[in-house]
């Protein structure tokens, strides 16, 4: 078995819609996939105009998310702030939160999650919804 390049180039990702997010796109630049991480993931993550994630948590996960471009409304653990570009928030694991783009312009984010997530369904808690769908 060949050694993995530790370089990726972002134009060399593909990219994915994440579940639970609207007019977002994902690229995992760092992962088991790309170079074999295995403690963490890291994501480039482009969201348009009225894109966001809805409410959820991680079980076991911490996140941290860091602005690049655009401006961002977060809420966490009964916090709420407005984020600018070079702004950071972290997401406690089995924390809800919430993530709104509140630019015109798409925002970039990179995403650093703690173990890897991977898209898991097994790695994500929603609210439950009234009348106990979920």
């Amino acid at each position: 078995m060949s050694h993995p390049s530790y370089l990726v180039r972002t134009a060399d990702v593909p990219a994915y819609q994440p579940a639970n997010h609207h007019h977002t796109f994902n690229q995992r630049l760092i992962g088991p996939e790309t170079v074999g991480a295995r403690q963490m993931e890291v994501l480039l993550g482009t969201l348009h105009k009225g894109g966001g994630a809805l409410p959820h948590a991680h079980p076991g996960i911490e996140q941290a998310c860091h602005l690049l471009e655009g401006t961002a409304h977060v809420e966490v653990a009964g916090q709420s702030f407005d984020m600018v570009a070079g702004d950071t928030c972290f997401f406690p694991a089995d924390q809800m939160h919430v993530f709104t783009v509140t630019s015109d312009t798409p925002v970039k984010l990179l995403v650093i999650y703690s173990p890897p997530y991977g898209e898991s369904p097994d790695k994500v808690i929603r609210p439950i919804a009234q009348g106990g769908d979920q």
